[in-house]
């Protein structure tokens, strides 16, 4: 576990210092999908494949502008770049995203399911139109995603890797986010089950759960000096995740180094899942 934590340091530490050596050898011209990868952590992970070297497909829904932009960076960071607009909570969406990595990069190795989406309603108030709106985005999206690459890898009789976006809200309830908290949960509990179910052909299946995260979704909120120590508060480390981070996680869930991995989930958080109020011995 200390040789992990040091690996994931030294790999976000060299990213943002803008270092673009490979750390993963082996995934070099790979060919990964990043769903939901025009801002924020797609965006990173994108970006942190490219430092490897890696042929990258980055979908987006409605922002070809970020799209554009997240390619650009993963030709900077030294891979290659193809970018295709889809819903990816529709089955001819999913389709497209894996026609797409074949027509440019002739193959497919790893499969990101990020996309993802959240907005704050209380139960009582919630329409059936929006917590379908979350579900389909959030958990049937990762089943869809999830489906395609599997046929592609079962069919080619090849080892896969499938990286699921979860959250610290598969683990705490989020009151006012239900429908948000109900498709992270489900997306552990697919996750596991999709694991076991194709351990044997050698494809792993897991999932990230990042904490509090400096993505655009949140610039609002952390501009806010109360709310963003409100925030804080709540992370033992007493910071702000960084998307880098999780590009960083990513990227070891993608290598042969976490080859005898699958099934988890793995928290970026600061700690924020460690019940931050009971530190210092309250309680």
């Amino acid at each position: 576990m200390l040789n992990l934590v040091k690996k994931l340091y030294d790999l976000d530490n060299n990213f943002s210092k803008g270092a673009t050596q490979m750390v993963y050898q082996e995934l070099k011209n790979r060919v990964a999908v990043v769903t939901g990868g025009s801002k924020g952590i797609g965006t990173a992970i994108a970006t942190r494949f490219g430092q490897e070297g890696m042929k990258v497909v980055i979908n987006y829904h409605s922002d070809q502008a970020g799209a554009e932009a997240a390619a650009q960076a993963v030709k900077d960071a030294g891979g290659e770049a193809a970018i295709v607009q889809a819903d990816i909570s529709d089955e001819a969406g999913a389709q497209k995203l894996l026609q797409t990595a074949l027509d440019n990069f002739g193959d497919l190795d790893v499969w990101v399911n990020n996309a993802g989406m959240e907005n704050q309603v209380a139960t009582k108030d919630m329409t059936l139109e929006n917590w379908q709106r979350v579900l389909n985005v959030n958990l049937t999206g990762v089943f869809l995603g999830t489906k395609v690459a599997l046929n592609y890898f079962t069919s080619h009789d090849k080892p896969g890797n499938i990286i699921n976006m979860s959250s610290v809200h598969e683990q705490i309830p989020w009151p006012t986010f239900a429908h948000y908290a109900a498709s992270k949960g489900g997306v552990k509990l697919f996750t596991q089950t999709v694991a076991m179910e194709y351990a044997k052909q050698k494809i792993r299946v897991n999932a990230i759960g990042p904490g509090a995260i400096n993505t655009p979704i949140n610039a609002k909120k952390f501009a806010d000096p109360e709310q963003l120590k409100t925030t804080t508060d709540m992370v033992p480390m007493g910071r702000i995740g960084e998307p880098s981070e999780v590009g960083a996680a990513a990227a070891w869930l993608a290598s042969d180094e976490s080859s005898y991995v699958t099934g988890i989930t793995l928290f970026v958080d600061g700690g924020m899942t460690l019940y931050p109020s009971f530190q210092g011995g309250r309680g």
